[in-house]
């Protein structure tokens, strides 16, 4: 393909002028809107971007665009070319308008018309695959007599590559958490649950694409109007043959009046040249809502693509709900064993504090005649060891009748 660079006052459309260009009466400059000058122009908005043009033939060449020259050129709202601008971050759109569709599909960004597609000028690697594998399709599409509209396949390979892309990502995610998972339910560390969490807001990011282009999808599914507004050969081959027939009623209203000058034309014979024209237009238009099913079956197709991507990307989600319940699980159960010991050594300090006490009174400064005897000192120890060892045994055998430790 050869690619030619073009300025935009080649494209053929007038530019428009700029501030500085406007006449001034007085000879002087402008000096009272200096802050609207080329660079607050740019920084609004009005800098020319570059667009790869790609037309039916499968030929490319990048042009550049401003964005008042692009909405005459595509009859589009500023709206519409502000969802396309890639200093800002959009969810995915696929917008039928009069002549156009927009499409904004992860790294695609084009605007498609019945007879060329402008492609948003990237070094991205998709970009590039774009506008080589749409052109190889449309060269090869000329000797295979293919009967899908021209709109209809670049809005194919938008959808191909962008479900292809979500699908990739999700199968690189899925190789990378199913180890992971697995490692912290043995071994629960920070860096574990520090790699979990990144995976998991991956997870959900990734999930939230592929849930909006699904939704943008299921949308244009279910209303037959945003589908046949896509059709864009259709409406502007309607188009040309009802201006054809206007023509053809306008030059036999002329040679009717040539013939009779001196008559004036009866209206009910410029009536019935006429209406034929609006009829069919209208039953044209009347078609075009009715009869989608070949668009229809082609964003079937990507739904279900995108369908099944969007389950394996929940049951990623389940399995990571699963292993955060199962190490809660692992942890309230070390959180009770530690609760359980706590509570033995509870009760042991107990005993021993008791056993402590007697300590201290034998210890104060009184006479008393235990001490006359040597072995009641040691009596006093028996005594008290065995007092204490029963009252723990009790302790133990009231829990375990409360069932509050496993013994």
């Amino acid at each position: 393909m050869v690619k030619s660079y073009s300025k935009l006052g080649e494209s053929g459309i007038p530019e428009t002028a700029s501030y500085d260009e406007i006449p001034k009466p007085d000879g002087a400059g402008n000096h009272f809107l200096q802050g609207f000058g080329a660079s607050a122009m740019k920084k609004r908005g009005f800098n020319s971007r570059s667009w790869i043009q790609i037309d039916r033939s499968g030929k490319s060449q990048t042009l550049a665009f401003d964005k008042f020259t692009l909405m005459r050129r595509c009859q589009l709202p500023a709206r519409d070319l502000r969802l396309l601008d890639p200093l800002f971050v959009y969810p995915s759109t696929i917008l039928g308008r009069e002549k156009a569709i927009v499409v904004s599909l992860e790294q695609i960004r084009c605007i498609i018309m019945a007879d060329e597609v402008l492609l948003m000028n990237s070094l991205d690697s998709s970009v590039l695959y774009y506008e080589s594998e749409l052109g190889q399709r449309l060269q090869a599409s000329k000797d295979q007599n293919d009967d899908l509209p021209f709109e209809f396949k670049a809005l194919e390979l938008a959808l191909e590559l962008a479900s292809a892309s979500l699908e990739s990502q999700a199968t690189e995610l899925e190789i990378e958490i199913y180890p992971v998972l697995d490692e912290l339910a043995t071994t629960i560390s920070t860096i574990n649950l520090e790699h979990v969490r990144r995976l998991k807001s991956h997870l959900l990011a990734l999930t939230y694409r592929v849930q909006k282009i699904r939704d943008e999808i299921e949308h244009l599914m279910d209303d037959d109007g945003d589908m046949a507004e896509m059709y864009l050969t259709q409406k502007e081959d309607g188009i040309e043959a009802f201006q054809s027939t206007l023509r053809y009623s306008s030059s036999l209203e002329f040679c009717n009046t040539g013939f009779s000058r001196s008559a004036p034309v009866s209206p009910t014979f410029s009536t019935s040249i006429i209406s034929p024209s609006k009829e069919d237009s209208s039953r044209s238009s009347f078609n075009n809502g009715s009869h989608v099913e070949e668009l229809e079956m082609l964003l079937e197709a990507y739904f279900v693509v995108t369908d099944n991507t969007l389950s394996k990307l929940s049951s990623l989600k389940e399995y990571i709900d699963d292993t955060e319940d199962f190490i809660n699980i692992k942890l309230d159960n070390v959180r009770n064993q530690l609760i359980q010991f706590e509570l033995l050594l509870t009760g042991a300090t107990f005993v021993v504090t008791i056993f402590a006490v007697v300590t201290g009174v034998f210890g104060m400064n009184f006479q008393s005649s235990v001490f006359d005897s040597p072995s009641n000192f040691n009596w006093v120890l028996i005594l008290s060891a065995v007092f204490c060892g029963v009252l723990y045994l009790s302790f133990l055998l009231y829990i375990k009748h409360k069932r509050l430790l496993t013994l």
